[in-house]
């Protein structure tokens, strides 16, 4: 094995950031143009089909959150600006409702197959792509690696980490997420309308699954499937 040195929080950020950014930004911008596709144009009017990071930026999604969950993980997690939707605009709004929100995980698995087809790719012509995945798992960097390669196959490999992590959590049937918006576009008029209602209280309610875990939710189901998606993948 050749001299190592260990990733230092601040190396670990620099490549995970860049393909985290993409990842949400995406999701978001994939959430509005459906919406724009399916007849509301809201986001557009607001500019918020734009690819520029900074008209996506949440004080607490985007920056605060990134940090908790980073010195408490090790990994980065984020959320941009909702998008607006309008959903009585659209024109079939129930069910023209699941298409919109299941845009956004649907962007970012199609991002994490993409990434995982670039590595694919690069381990074709590069024969150290194996070990340096192996060191970039342990926090690691061979003190010989390629400054150019080695960077590039750390952003692709965290680019299907995140983008999956991304896709599973929005994807957790509780309002105000993408899932929980699923679920009420398929749900029976009157049982939509009943699940709905917990959508004022979801975000915190998720935020102490994700956060605390107090029912092994993300333990035992969630980090189960991000890791057998992983898997496939990589």
């Amino acid at each position: 094995m050749p001299p190592v040195r260990e990733f230092s929080s601040v190396q670990t950020i620099a490549v995970m950031a860049l393909p985290l950014v993409f990842a949400i930004v995406l999701h978001e911008v994939a959430h509005g143009y459906i919406a724009y596709r399916k007849g509301d144009d809201t986001a557009m009017r607001m500019g918020r089909l734009s690819l520029n990071p900074i008209h996506h930026i949440d004080p607490f999604g985007t920056i605060l959150l990134p940090l908790v969950f980073f010195f408490s993980t090790g990994m980065l997690f984020a959320m941009a600006k909702p998008v607006p939707v309008n959903f009585f605009a659209l024109r079939r709004p129930k069910e023209d409702m699941v298409w919109v929100a299941a845009a956004g995980p649907g962007v970012n698995l199609l991002l994490a197959i993409f990434s995982s087809l670039l590595l694919w790719a690069i381990g074709h012509v590069f024969p150290r792509l194996d070990e340096y995945i192996n060191f970039i798992n342990l926090k690691s960097i061979p003190l010989d690696a390629s400054p150019v390669m080695f960077p590039i196959i750390g952003m692709l490999y965290y680019s299907v980490w995140l983008n999956v992590i991304l896709a599973v959590f929005n994807l957790i049937p509780i309002p105000p997420t993408d899932g929980g918006r699923i679920v009420v576009g398929l749900l029976p008029h009157r049982a939509a309308a009943a699940y709905a209602q917990i959508e004022p209280v979801g975000i915190i309610l998720l935020m102490v699954i994700v956060m605390f875990d107090p029912l092994g939710i993300v333990r035992h189901f969630v980090w189960p499937v991000i890791e057998t998606i992983i898997n496939l993948l990589i």
